[in-house]
């Protein structure tokens, strides 16, 4: 994990051991999802982006410790708007809150998803009391999880709050259980995947289990069989770590892909189900003023009960 300072348009990020080894481009198209890599390209190109103070190829091969500023023209980042969007709460104080996400939101702006997000909706509900650390596009943001999955997440009013949740998250301290229905019958009713994850070298948009140094970071997904179904496992995810797309890589790489995953399984969404079966049902920290142990769980929706239900007959 980097850590991530922002003052008005210009971001700071300090490379840590994961991030050795990885192209300079590569990294920062991580960092930015609304940024496309021709763009961080053409911002090298225009002294725009440097490492320790001078400006590197887009090739350059990123070292620990390596201190990387990027300065993102006004006219690149559009007005976020706060919208009323009702939010299903599980707990809120002056820190933070935890949300339970729909199916389908965004979590933060980036191309072609300005409004409708998860941030817009928080903007509206906490007014000015959002942590600033991860810059103007995503206010209050410590971690994420992925538009068609579900679920529990934790949103930091203050950066005393989101520096620890962060750290939290890096030290992989804090407790991640998902809920998840795979494709066919996992042969061992539990156990765990430690396979490298990385970006696809084919598609930037893609992840996938990639041993190749500087390519990959270390990824860990333990997973246990809570139900047979008719010709799909109801299985549950512990996450040792928090990698892009992490359960869908690894599930995928065992031949059991999720149910409705179009990007790592089938590309037929045969049940309907408008992206993959997944769903964020734990989320345990220490909160970061009262150090106290917090845990929260969010209720299955609605669709994958049903769903549940279908594949029992």
């Amino acid at each position: 994990m980097t850590e991530t300072v922002n003052e008005s348009e210009n971001f700071r990020f300090i490379v840590d051991s994961s991030a050795a080894e990885e192209r300079l481009d590569v990294f920062l198209c991580d960092q930015f999802d609304s940024l496309s890599r021709s763009y961080i390209q053409k911002l090298t190109k225009e002294g725009l982006i440097q490492v320790n103070g001078s400006v590197k190829k887009c090739g350059y091969s990123l070292k620990e410790n390596d201190v990387i500023s990027i300065t993102i023209p006004e006219s690149q980042s559009p007005s976020i708007e706060a919208e009323n969007i009702p939010l299903d709460i599980l707990y809120e104080d002056d820190d933070l809150l935890v949300v339970n996400k729909p199916k389908g939101m965004v979590v933060h702006p980036a191309a072609g998803h300005y409004s409708g997000t998860l941030v817009n909706a928080v903007m509206y509900h906490c007014k000015d009391s959002l942590s600033g650390i991860n810059g103007i596009m995503r206010p209050g943001i410590v971690h994420r999880i992925d538009r068609d999955t579900s679920g529990s997440l934790i949103i930091c009013k203050n950066d005393f709050a989101h520096n620890s949740i962060a750290a939290q998250l890096k030290e992989h301290s804090a407790k991640r259980i998902y809920k998840g229905i795979v494709c066919g019958h996992l042969k061992e009713t539990e156990g765990m995947v430690n396979a490298p994850v990385g970006r696809d070298s084919n598609d930037r948009k893609k992840m996938c289990v990639n041993p190749r140094s500087g390519l990959s970071k270390n990824a860990v997904t333990h997973y246990h069989v809570e139900e047979v179904l008719n010709g799909f496992d109801y299985a549950s995810f512990r996450l040792e770590t928090g990698r892009t797309h992490q359960i869908r890589v690894h599930m995928a790489s065992l031949n059991h892909p999720l149910l409705g995953d179009t990007v790592y399984g089938s590309s037929k969404d045969s049940y309907h189900t408008n992206g993959q079966v997944l769903h964020a049902e734990v989320i345990g920290f220490i909160h970061p003023r009262t150090e106290e142990y917090m845990e929260f769980t969010a209720p299955l929706p609605e669709y994958f009960v049903k769903l549940l239900d279908k594949l029992r007959e």
